[in-house]
């Protein structure tokens, strides 16, 4: 069984009409949201052998954040998920080696959100959360029956949801 972590990137400012979006960076409550998911990720033992991110500024800081891990995983800035469509991050998944057991991708809406609910789709009461909305540092882990060549709906299932709202509630 592989392990898929897809996360979108944490909030990121937005009143900068000087700084283009690839390079906007993460605001204090980004900083604060992604600071909450590491230790979502460290309680949860989800450390991935391969990390792969847009090569944007809020990503890659979403990323910055969960550091340090237990064990260092391979990092990959890759362009093409930079504002990807579902296609677009479907193709690169499946692009991945057949040695690695857990990928973690951090990208962008609409394209995650699109993936992330046809991988859900049928799961149940988390299915049906992320279906509705994947907030900026929401976190869906999926269990993985195939090889990541083969993966499409229906090969996934949603094992985990987690989005800052509810950690912030819970936390106060």
């Amino acid at each position: 069984m592989r392990q898929l972590l897809l996360l979108r990137h944490a909030k990121a400012a937005r009143d900068l009409p000087s700084v283009a979006d690839r390079d906007r960076p993460l605001n204090a409550r980004g900083r604060r949201d992604a600071a909450a998911l590491r230790t979502v990720m460290r309680d949860g033992g989800l450390t991935p052998d391969l990390v792969l991110a847009s090569p944007s500024a809020r990503t890659l800081e979403t990323l910055e954040a969960l550091e340090p891990w237990d064990d260092m995983p391979l990092t990959e800035s890759v362009e093409a998920l930079y504002l990807a469509g579902a296609a677009q991050i479907l193709g690169v998944l499946q692009g991945v080696a057949e040695t690695v057991r857990s990928v973690l991708l951090i990208g962008h809406n609409p394209g995650l959100h699109e993936l992330a609910a046809r991988l859900a789709a049928g799961g149940g009461d988390a299915a049906q959360r992320l279906a509705a909305k994947f907030p900026t540092a929401a976190l869906a882990e999926f269990a993985v029956s195939g090889p990541w060549r083969e993966l499409q709906p229906g090969t996934a299932h949603l094992t985990r949801f987690a989005i800052p709202a509810e950690l912030r509630d819970r936390n106060g």
